[in-house]
């Protein structure tokens, strides 16, 4: 096989470093260029006062044998097994999840419960066309006021949007395998065959973060080279070939990379195309501006308590409030905490850049978090010892109508590179998992050394997923 040449790689978060990981692991030398000052992109960790905080909670949980045999193999002992509990609280009560019906019954009440179950039975016998929407996709399978109950709240929190305006895509994606019949057996006798139901996971001691950090200290033992606070500026191509980028550096000094034979990104595509030069056409351009993604704020809580409440992670569906998740990380791994005598939660609020929530000041993002954890009962304001507030942009891409046509046109432009992949979450648009993107990684790593995979086909048909 000829030489792959000189390869780059745009992101440092599960699906470039998994994908420089796989290629410096073959003998070739790859230079990983990350805009931030750390690697794991959305799955990293960050630290305040040494409380190690998730951006987002990150399991480990696949059905790919592959991609367990890598992560096992950069983790190995450092992995730690957690026991499941998640709950939604939703009308000043917590309901479990996955649901347990004598809990649902009791927090409803019994006639609630049995207009759910009307409902319930009506979709069934009304049957229907093929469902266009989330919500719709949704009420077909459990009914319209289980949706309205359950789903129709913390929806609009995570997306900005009604569930009518999201594709069933998503659901179909995200909750498929699950319904009635498999939520009541898993109520009965504890049987999942739904990976999202999953009682226990994989999970490093420090965060998600350690295996990403874990992965690149191996990716440049093994002679690659990977660049913090590189942004990329431009990306150059000539004769349907990428044939170099332009970086940035912290000091805003810019750095021509030249000859490049393979490019592998994992950036969004939006900012991918905007540094194209030449330009792509004009209607490609419009594509990449018209696909959306939903903002994600972090505001990290230290508690002077050993506990606040025993679950992993709580979704907060209750309209009164704008957090929409809160994680316990502590309950993730003790190690997350560095006195035994506190807990750090992460209030997680979902935004779009230049809303309200998004153009609060880190101080009025504090005092928000603090007052809804106290209103929603978990905490008191005298408890909070410490704080800190991560922004992360484009952090969900969106599933609203006109992205099918959207990245149809954009796909058909970038078919016209060969040697250029787009891998990952933002890289694909779409709501990848921790495996989906390792495995993205690696599949882009062996097109290079000569085997043929389709990375678009990856997380397409929701046979695996990790959350």
């Amino acid at each position: 096989m000829k030489p792959p040449g000189r390869v780059v790689v745009i992101g440092a978060g599960p699906a470039g470093l998994s994908a420089a990981y796989e290629l410096t692991s073959r003998g070739v030398a790859v230079d990983v260029f990350e805009r931030e000052d750390r690697v794991g992109g959305i799955a990293r960790t960050v630290t305040h006062a040494g409380y190690r905080f998730d951006i987002g909670g990150h399991r480990f949980l696949t059905k790919v044998p592959e991609v367990e045999r890598l992560w096992e193999s950069v983790m190995g002992g450092e992995f730690i097994t957690v026991q499941r509990l998640s709950r939604i609280y939703y009308r000043s009560r917590f309901f479990d999840y996955p649901i347990r019906i004598p809990n649902v019954v009791r927090n409803l009440g019994a006639w609630e419960s049995l207009l759910v179950a009307g409902s319930y039975l009506r979709a069934k016998l009304r049957g229907g066309t093929t469902p266009a929407t989330f919500e719709d996709w949704v009420t077909a399978k459990f009914g319209r006021r289980l949706y309205q109950t359950f789903f129709a709240t913390y929806t609009e929190k995570v997306w900005g949007i009604k569930g009518s305006e999201i594709r069933a895509d998503w659901a179909a994606q995200r909750i498929r395998g699950l319904s009635v019949r498999t939520a009541l057996r898993q109520a009965l006798v504890g049987e999942s065959a739904v990976t999202s139901l999953a009682r226990s996971f994989r999970y490093p001691k420090l965060g998600v973060g350690q295996m990403w950090e874990r992965m690149a200290g191996l990716v440049t033992a093994a002679g690659g080279t990977i660049h913090l606070e590189a942004p990329i500026a431009r990306v150059r191509h000539h004769g349907g070939r990428v044939t170099g980028v332009d970086v940035d550096d912290a000091q805003g000094r810019r750095t021509a990379v030249d000859g490049i034979d393979h490019l592998i990104s994992s950036a969004a595509l939006v900012s991918l195309l905007k540094r194209f030069d030449p330009a792509p056409p004009a209607h490609v351009l419009a594509a990449a501006r018209g696909l959306r993604y939903r903002d994600f704020i972090l505001v990290g809580l230290i508690l002077d308590v050993p506990s606040a409440f025993p679950d992993n992670w709580i979704y907060v569906h209750s309209p009164e409030v704008h957090v929409g998740r809160i994680q316990n990380f502590r309950n993730w791994s003790p190690d997350m905490v560095p006195d035994p005598t506190r807990t750090c939660l992460g209030m997680e609020y979902f935004a779009s850049k230049g809303d309200r929530l998004w153009s609060m000041s880190d101080d009025d993002l504090r005092a928000l978090a603090v007052r809804e954890l106290g209103q929603l009962g978990l905490g008191t304001p005298s408890q909070v010892v410490g704080s800190s507030v991560v922004r992360q942009p484009r952090a969900y891409p969106v599933y609203d109508d006109a992205y099918p046509g959207h990245l149809a046109i954009i796909r058909e432009y970038l078919a016209g590179f060969p040697n250029l992949q787009t891998i990952g979450r933002n890289g694909t648009h779409r709501y990848n998992n921790q495996d989906h993107s390792t495995l993205a990684g690696l599949m882009a790593a062996r097109n290079i050394l000569g085997e043929c995979h389709d990375v678009w086909s990856i997380n397409t048909d929701g046979s695996y997923l990790e959350s």
